[in-house]
C-alpha cells in the first residue's frame, strides 16, 4: 500500500525543514510527500526541490496563489496529484517520529479514519529547535522527560506507545479531536466525500466537517494516540475573524447529514 503523506504549508521553510527531516528519517519508506503549499514565497519552493533530491521517496510540491488561509484548498490540490491508497494529512509545523508512517500503516483498516495527537513545543523550545535544527524527530523519550521537566513540552504522553486494541474504536463515531494535522484516510473515502470544503475559508472547523461528512457516509473514527504521536512546534494563532460563520456551517452540516463537500476535489479532475 503508497501512503501520500500531504504536508500543509504557509511561508515557514525553517518548520518544514524539521518536518522534511522527520519524514525522510521514516523507517517505512514505502510513500510519497506532497507539499501542499497555501501561497509561500519561492524560498519554500527551493527547500522541498532541495529535499527532493536527496530523498529516497518522492517528494513533490504544489503551489497555489497567497489568497488569505485556505488550507483545504491547498489539501484538496495536493491530494488530487496524491498516488497512494492511503492519505496522511500532517501539517508543517507538526514533526513526525521514526516510525510515524509505520504505525499509521499498522492501524489503517478499511472503513475507518485514525487521528492522531500531539505534544505542543514551548516558544522558546521551538526557536532554539529551528536554530540548530535539532533532530527532536530522533529524540529518546528520557530526553523528552528532560524537555518537559524543564517546560519546554507540554506533555510526554503522546510519545507512549500503547496496544490499545479495542479501546482505539470507543469513540467511532465522534468527530472531535479530527484535526488533519495528523489524520489518516483512504483515499477513496476522501473521494467519496469530495475532499475538503473550500466554502471553509479562514482558520475554522474545515478539519471538523471533513470529519463529520466522513462519519456520516460511514467512516468510522480510530483514535491513533500512544502510537502516531507528532512534535508541534510553536506559533502564533491564526485569525479568527471567521471561526463564527465556519461554526455555523459545521452545524448545518451535522443537522443536514451531509455527506459531500459542496466546492471541493472533484475541481482539480
Amino acid at each position: 500500500m503508497l501512503v501520500s503523506l500531504i504536508v500543509t504549508t504557509y511561508n515557514r521553510p525553517d518548520a518544514l525543514r524539521a518536518v522534511l527531516d522527520g519524514l525522510l528519517a521514516q523507517r517505512d519508506r514505502g510513500f510519497e510527500v506532497v507539499v501542499a503549499d497555501d501561497g509561500s514565497r519561492d524560498d519554500t519552493r527551493a527547500l522541498v526541490e532541495e529535499s527532493a533530491c536527496v530523498a529516497l521517496v518522492p517528494v513533490r510540491h504544489v503551489w497555489q496563489e497567497d489568497r488569505g488561509f485556505r488550507a483545504g484548498a491547498a489539501r484538496n490540490r495536493a491530494a488530487a496529484r496524491a498516488n497512494g491508497e492511503y492519505l496522511l494529512f500532517l501539517d508543517g509545523d507538526c514533526v513526525p517520529r521514526p516510525d510515524f508512517v509505520a504505525q499509521h500503516r499498522r492501524l489503517a483498516e478499511p472503513g475507518w479514519m485514525v487521528a492522531g495527537n500531539r505534544i505542543l513545543l514551548s516558544e522558546p523550545f521551538t526557536r532554539e529547535v529551528l536554530a540548530g535544527r535539532v533532530p527532536i524527530h530522533d529524540w529518546s523519550l528520557g530526553q523528552w522527560r528532560s524537555a518537559h521537566a524543564r517546560g519546554a513540552i507540554n506533555r510526554t504522553a503522546p510519545l507512549r506507545a500503547l496496544p490499545l486494541g479495542p479501546l482505539r474504536r470507543l469513540g467511532a463515531r465522534r468527530w472531535q479531536r479530527v484535526r488533519t494535522c495528523n489524520l489518516g484516510v483512504w483515499a477513496a473515502d476522501f473521494r467519496a466525500v469530495n475532499g475538503f470544503d473550500e466554502i471553509f475559508e479562514g482558520w475554522g472547523y474545515e478539519d471538523s466537517d471533513l470529519a463529520v461528512r466522513l462519519l456520516n457516509l460511514g467512516v468510522r473514527h480510530k483514535n491513533g494516540a500512544f502510537a502516531t504521536g507528532v512534535l508541534h512546534l510553536w506559533h502564533r494563532e491564526n485569525d479568527r475573524s471567521g471561526e463564527g460563520a465556519n461554526w455555523q456551517r459545521l452545524q448545518q452540516r451535522m443537522a443536514a447529514g451531509t455527506t459531500t463537500a459542496s466546492r471541493g476535489l472533484d475541481q482539480y479532475g
